[in-house]
Order: structure tokens, then sequence, then C-alpha cells
């Protein structure tokens, strides 16, 4: 029997169902990381994939973890590929240092994601350089100042380069108020905006399907770890974890559209 049967054999024998899986390599190196509602039919489609070949060439083995539904596969694969570095993974990377914009008295910050706290913030950027970046295409498509934005120093007494080529409305002359700039500056701003974590503490995400129920706990978007029950929960809870890109990612819309069962694990409600 081929090494490539082998491994349709060893799939064939994995659930149908949701959860994560792993490609294992020579020495059980983790080669692929990857989350399915149906594991096996997954793991098929990727032996049955040309672009595939090779992965399926370096692997001799999967492996498994089960989670009661799509959105705990979603965490846990976000988590071990992060952990493990796979070498086939290349979408999910480990926690960069980003960046945000937020705003101080109408004026734009640039401040890392971890130092934004309950402040509102518009959008993650791998770099300061990459959030300037983006207020220098804001200014340029709603005609914003790039002084009053802190990009560029204002000459005193003077309207700034840009108001002359007509690419600004004038905030820098007194043409505009600085009200209505910052207005502006808001409204384009808004589009990219990053939603506080809308709890005090930890919470648990209840998931469940016909043979598992679990609870994902979670705090500043990072997810902690999933467990069976309140008690265990409670355990995983840490005081001030990183925010997570991934999971805010994963939670931002079923969190804020309340579409999923919420357990509150601050220390109020800890014997509840």
């Amino acid at each position: 029997m081929t090494a490539s049967l082998d491994l349709h054999d060893l799939a064939r024998a994995l659930p149908n169902a949701p959860g994560v899986y792993t490609f294992h390599g020579e020495g059980d190196a983790p080669l692929y990381i990857g989350k399915s509602v149906r594991i096996r039919a997954r793991v098929l489609d990727h032996l049955r994939s040309p672009d595939e070949a090779r992965l399926t060439a370096l692997t001799r083995r999967f492996s498994f973890e089960r989670t009661a539904g799509d959105i705990g596969a979603q965490l846990l694969e976000a988590q071990q590929v992060k952990l493990q570095q796979p070498l086939f993974n290349k979408r999910l990377r480990r926690n960069r240092r980003l960046c945000t914009i937020t705003l101080s008295d109408g004026c734009p910050e640039i401040v890392n994601v971890h130092d934004a706290g309950d402040s509102a913030s518009y959008g993650l950027y791998p770099s300061r350089y990459a959030a300037i970046e983006r207020l220098r295409e804001l200014a340029d498509d709603h005609l914003l100042c790039y002084g009053a934005l802190g990009i560029e120093r204002l000459p005193a007494g003077k309207a700034c380069f840009r108001h002359a080529l007509r690419r600004c409305s004038g905030v820098c002359c007194g043409l505009e108020s600085e009200d209505d700039h910052r207005h502006r500056l808001l409204a384009a701003l808004v589009e990219r905006h990053v939603e506080a974590w809308p709890y005090r503490g930890a919470i648990g995400i209840v998931e469940r399907s016909e043979d598992m129920r679990q609870i994902h706990v979670v705090r500043n978007w990072s997810y902690l770890g999933s467990v069976e029950n309140k008690r265990a929960a409670l355990r995983l809870v840490k005081p001030t974890p990183a925010f997570d890109l991934d999971g805010y990612k994963i939670l931002v819309r079923p969190l804020l559209s309340r579409s999923v069962e919420v357990i509150n694990l601050s220390p109020e409600h800890a014997l509840g």
C-alpha cells in the first residue's frame, strides 16, 4: 500500500465534527494546522488538492482536537498556529506590536494598541509608520491638514504648503474652524473603528454541539482556553492579557451582535 493511500486511510479515521487538525512530519514536527466544522472532510480535501502535494508528501500522521463548534475551532487554531509556528501556515502569525490611532482633545495620537485602554481607537497597524501613512491617506482624501494632524510642523503664522495646492481646507489659516476639522477627521476615521473590549473583565462564551459543551474563556479579545464548566473557566482568568488581533477578528461580530451565549467571569460574578 502506498504512503498516499495510508494517509487517506488515516484521514478517514478522523471525526467528521468541529475541531482543529494538525499535519505532522518527520519527528512529529507540525507542518500545518487548520480548523473545520468537519475535520475528516477537510483533511481529505487537502489530500486531493494538487496544490498541496508537497504538504502531503511530507506528512506522516494527523492529530486533532475536538471543539464544540466553529468559534472554538477558530480560536484554538489561531492560538496553536502562534504557539507552534508550523512550516506551511502563513495566514496566522505571531502577535505583532500593533499600533492604533486614538484622539486626544480631537487630535490624533498613535499608540501601542495595548496602551489604548478604554479610549476609542481607529484601525490596527503593524507599525507607527503605517499608522502615519494612513493619516496621510485620510488627509489627502478629505482635505485635512497635515499640520493639524501632527504629521508635519506648521510654519508660524502661515498656512501649510498643501493649502496653497488646495489640498487642505484651511484650518491652519483660519478658513475652517478647528471643530469642523475635528468632526471631518472623526467621520473619516469611523470606518476604521476598533471596538473596545465591551466587558469589565473576562467572559466565557458557551458553545454546544450534540456531544460537547465548552466554555471559551476570553478577555481583552485574547483567548485563554476552553473548559467544560464555570469553575474550571475561573481558573483560566488572567488579570490583563495582551490584545490579540486574531481573537478580535473572530469575536467582534458575534459578541457585539450578541449572537452567542456569554457567562460573566469577572470577580463579582465568580460565585454566580
